[in-house]
C-alpha cells in the first residue's frame, strides 16, 4: 500500500544523479547500450524518501521500512554481486520471461512454478490461445484493425460518446454538490474534470509496424524482432512533444484504464461489449455496466494518488489542507469497511483495506457517478419494468453481473497480498452497501445482511 503513495515515491532526476546513485553498478555504460545515454530527465517511481524528506512527511520507521530500499537498493545489489551470479541470473531471466516460445520443456518448467505453485491452475490453456496472445504482443494493433471492423460498429462509439458525456456532467454535479469541498478546490477540480480526455474504441493511427520482419518458423527470433522494434520506437520518441494520441491498450483488450499523467480516460472497444455495453441494451443495463466502469476510471483521477495531479497532468497540491483531511477520513472509513472483509474460510486471509483504497473509491464513486448519469439519461421517461425488475434494480445487478467470476483459493490468496482491487464479491457488495439509491432499489432493511447505518455509509465523490 506505501508503495501506491506517489508522495512517498515519486523521485525526478538527472542523469549525473542517477549514475551517482548507481554506484559500482555501470549504469552509463547501459543506458548508453540502451540508446539513451544523451537523456538527462529521469522520473523514478521506487526511490525512498530522504532523512530529512521522511521527517517532512513524518514518517516512523515502520513506514519507511514498508517502503524498502527500492531502486538505490537494487543498484547496491547489482553492483557487489560477482560476475558468475549476473550471468547466472539473467540466463535464468531470459529462459523465464520467454519459455513459452522456447522448447516445451522450458515452458512446461516456468507453468509448474508460476501456474501450478503460485496461482493454482492445473493446466495450461489451449495451445492456440497462447499462440493468438504471442502474435497480439508482437502484432497487437494489427489485430486491433480486425477486430474494430468486426465488433465495433460507428453506431457502438456515438453511443458512448453520449454515455462518457452524461458521465461527466453527472461527475460536475457531485462536485457542486459537495458539502465538504470548499469552494477554491471545487474550481480545481472542476477545470480536471474539464480537461478529461476520453477516448473510446480504438485511436485512429493504428500502428503499422513498418521495418519489422517476422519470420515463419521462428517465435523466438520474432519476439526479439518486435521488442527491439517497440524499444527503437519508444527512444524516437525521447526529447519531443508527448503524443496524446498515443493509447497503452489495444482495441480487443478487455480493460480500461486512467492515465495521470496525461488525464485521458481510455476506454478499448473490447470492453464495450456484452456483458459491459450493448446497443441493443436498455439504458439501466448499459449505464450499471459499463457505466460504472467509466465512473470508476473517471473516479481514478479523483481518488487517493489520481488527485495529486492537476488537470494538465502535472503533479501538483490543488487541495486545500482541510479538504484533504476531509478526503482523507472518507478514505479511512472505507479502508476499516474493507479490511473487515475476509473472503477465505481460515477468516484471517482479508482485503488490504488501504492497499485497495484508490481501486474501491473509484469503485464506490463510478457507481455513483453511472447512477446519477443514469438519472439524466432517462429524465422524463417512463422507465419500463422488464422480467419484473425496475429500471433502478436492473442499474443495480448489471453492476453485479460484470463482476461474475471464478476463481482458485490459491490464486484468491496470492491476490489478496498484492492486488490493489478488492475480490469481486466485495467490488460488488462492498460498493452497493454505501449507495442510498440501492436501499431504496430493493427495500433492503436492518434486517438484511449487507446493511448498513446511515451514518456508516461511505460517500465521497
Amino acid at each position: 500500500a506505501v508503495s501506491r503513495n506517489r508522495d512517498l515515491t515519486y523521485t525526478a532526476a538527472t542523469r549525473a544523479e542517477l549514475v551517482e546513485m548507481a554506484g559500482k553498478f555501470p549504469l552509463a555504460r547501459m543506458l548508453d547500450t540502451a540508446g539513451i545515454g544523451k537523456a538527462d530527465k529521469f522520473v523514478l517511481t521506487q526511490v525512498p524518501p530522504s532523512d530529512d524528506r521522511a521527517e517532512e512527511l513524518g514518517l516512523d520507521d515502520a513506514t519507511r521500512a514498508k517502503i524498502g530500499k527500492g531502486i538505490p537498493g537494487m543498484f547496491d545489489v547489482l553492483g557487489n554481486a560477482d560476475m558468475a551470479t549476473l550471468q547466472a541470473w539473467t540466463a535464468v531471466r531470459f529462459l523465464s520471461n520467454n519459455s513459452a516460445v522456447l522448447p516445451s520443456r522450458f515452458d512446461e518448467a516456468d507453468f509448474e512454478f508460476y501456474g501450478k505453485t503460485l496461482r493454482g491452475q492445473p493446466e495450461q490453456r489451449p495451445r492456440w490461445k497462447r499462440a493468438i496472445d504471442e502474435t497480439e504482443g508482437q502484432l497487437g494493433e494489427v489485430l486491433g484493425k480486425s477486430y474494430v471492423a468486426r465488433y465495433f460498429p460507428p453506431a457502438s462509439k456515438t453511443a458512448m460518446v453520449e454515455l462518457v458525456e452524461n458521465l461527466r456532467t453527472a461527475m460536475g454535479q457531485s462536485i457542486d454538490e459537495l458539502d465538504w469541498m470548499s469552494p477554491e478546490t471545487k474550481v480545481e477540480a472542476r477545470a480536471k474534470l474539464t480537461a478529461f480526455d476520453p477516448k473510446i474504441g480504438y485511436r485512429d493511427n493504428l500502428e503499422t509496424y513498418e521495418g519489422l520482419e517476422i519470420v515463419a518458423g521462428n517465435p523466438l527470433a520474432n519476439r526479439m524482432a518486435a521488442n527491439a522494434w517497440q524499444w527503437q520506437d519508444n527512444i524516437s520518441k525521447l526529447g519531443k512533444p508527448i503524443d496524446r494520441t498515443e493509447w497503452f491498450m489495444l482495441p480487443q483488450t478487455v480493460n480500461a484504464y486512467y492515465n495521470p499523467s496525461k488525464n485521458e480516460i481510455v476506454f478499448p472497444a473490447a470492453i464495450l461489449q456484452q456483458p459491459f455495453f450493448a446497443l441493443t441494451n436498455d439504458p439501466a443495463v448499459n449505464y450499471g455496466a459499463i457505466g460504472g466502469v467509466i465512473g470508476h476510471e473517471m473516479g481514478h483521477g479523483f481518488d487517493d494518488q489520481g488527485s495529486k495531479s492537476d488537470g494538465t497532468g502535472k503533479l501538483r497540491n490543488w487541495w486545500t489542507d482541510e479538504d484533504r483531511a476531509a478526503f482523507d477520513e472518507r478514505g479511512d472509513k472505507l479502508v476499516a469497511q474493507y479490511d473487515a472483509f475476509c473472503p477465505l474460510d481460515d477468516g484471517k486471509t482479508c482485503v488490504n483495506g488501504r492497499l485497495t483504497l484508490g481501486e474501491n473509491i473509484g469503485d464506490l464513486g463510478g457507481l455513483s457517478l453511472a447512477w446519477r448519469a443514469y438519472k439524466i439519461a432517462t429524465a422524463g421517461q417512463d422507465v419500463p419494468v422488464i422480467d419484473g425488475l425496475t429500471g433502478d434494480q436492473r442499474f443495480f445487478l448489471a453492476w453485479a453481473q460484470v463482476w461474475r467470476s471464478q476463481q482458485r483459493e490459491d490464486n484468491a490468496r496470492q491476490r489478496l497480498r498484492t492486488d490493489p482491487h478488492s475480490p469481486e464479491e466485495f467490488r460488488t457488495n462492498g460498493v452497493v452497501r454505501n449507495m442510498d439509491a440501492w436501499y431504496e432499489a430493493f427495500g433492503v432493511t436492518p434486517d438484511d445482511e449487507l446493511y448498513l447505518p446511515p451514518e456508516e455509509r461511505v460517500k465521497i465523490w
